[in-house]
């Protein structure tokens, strides 16, 4: 295998991983919040880059095409809110 195509396959099964561990970051951690709202218990003392880590492990999981258009629908929907204020 060539040096060039090992680099290919290693971005893609990196970028695969980077998605699967996000999925199941999102799964945990919503799931553990279900969980504590469920027993009344405060989930106050949970620090606020728990909630954002897998997001980011999806978007950098995603293709560099999917990327950019999911930073056009942020930069939209941040927009859009901001007319209302």
């Amino acid at each position: 295998m060539s040096k060039k195509r090992k680099m290919i396959w290693f971005e893609q099964a990196t970028k695969t991983l980077m998605l699967i561990v996000g999925v199941l970051g999102v799964v945990v951690i919503y799931a553990g919040f279900f969980f504590l709202l469920v027993t009344q218990s405060s989930a106050s003392f949970l620090p606020w880059y728990i909630l954002i880590s897998p997001w980011l492990c999806i978007y950098f999981g995603l293709s560099a095409e999917k990327q950019r258009l999911t930073l056009l629908w942020l930069r939209r929907k941040l927009f859009f809110w901001r007319k209302f204020k």
